[in-house]
């Protein structure tokens, strides 16, 4: 009968059909084993490692931050005091123990910790015990919060260079202390320098932030 197919066509049609649901098995389990394979191998190769500063307002140590080759990310937060979950208004009124700080997510084969050290100091006053330009109160205080063993010897390394190299006569008043929990600062403080671009640069100008850095360290290039 038209349309009927012998046994031979049969097999060699069922044999096509297992060719087919074979290769397209292959082609699955290569997806599943390659490339998730291969985007966890790249997040591991990368090692990305933190590094938590307190410079003053975070907003401007975001943007200090931000741009150099080799940080993924930085965070506004609260970090060096007693209160869990502290909101801006809590740690701004000084009682929580608490400082303004950034939290640095970076790639340590693009960039180092002793370069984020360096940035550090050259956007700070470590001269200021509790202050930092405009804002004051222990809230506003500088400090290196180190995660190990190894940051906390770069730190001490980086504030003894500093120290030999300083080109102002007070001494550094920066504290290296152990890293803590880091709360994160609510959704309106992050990149608050690029959202709020006009009120920043207000802010940051009356502040005497940028006049104060150039009579500590000099003018930028």
């Amino acid at each position: 009968m038209q349309g009927m197919m012998s046994p031979g066509e049969k097999e060699c049609a069922m044999r096509i059909g297992r060719g087919l649901i074979g290769l397209l098995v292959n082609l699955g389990l290569v997806a599943v084993l390659s490339f998730p394979a291969n985007a966890e191998q790249t997040d591991a190769d990368r090692r990305l490692e933190k590094a938590t500063f307190a410079g003053g307002c975070f907003w401007c140590m975001e943007e200090a931050f931000e741009g150099i080759e080799g940080v993924v990310s930085v965070t506004s937060g609260y970090t060096g005091g007693r209160k869990a979950n502290p909101d801006y208004e809590e740690v701004s009124a000084g009682g929580t123990g608490h400082a303004e700080a950034v939290e640095i997510l970076y790639d340590p084969a693009k960039v180092s910790y002793a370069k984020l050290l360096e940035v550090f100091w050259r956007n700070i006053d470590p001269t200021t015990p509790d202050r930092q330009f405009c804002d004051g109160g222990n809230q506003y205080r500088s400090a290196i919060f180190y995660k190990d063993e190894t940051q906390k010897r770069l730190a001490e390394e980086s504030k003894q260079a500093v120290e030999k190299s300083k080109p102002f006569k007070e001494p550094i008043v920066t504290k290296i202390v152990p890293a803590s929990a880091f709360y994160v600062a609510e959704d309106y403080h992050q990149d608050f320098y690029k959202k709020n671009p006009i009120r920043y640069k207000f802010y940051k100008y009356n502040c005497g932030r940028a006049q104060r850095l150039a009579e500590l360290w000099g003018k930028k290039n």
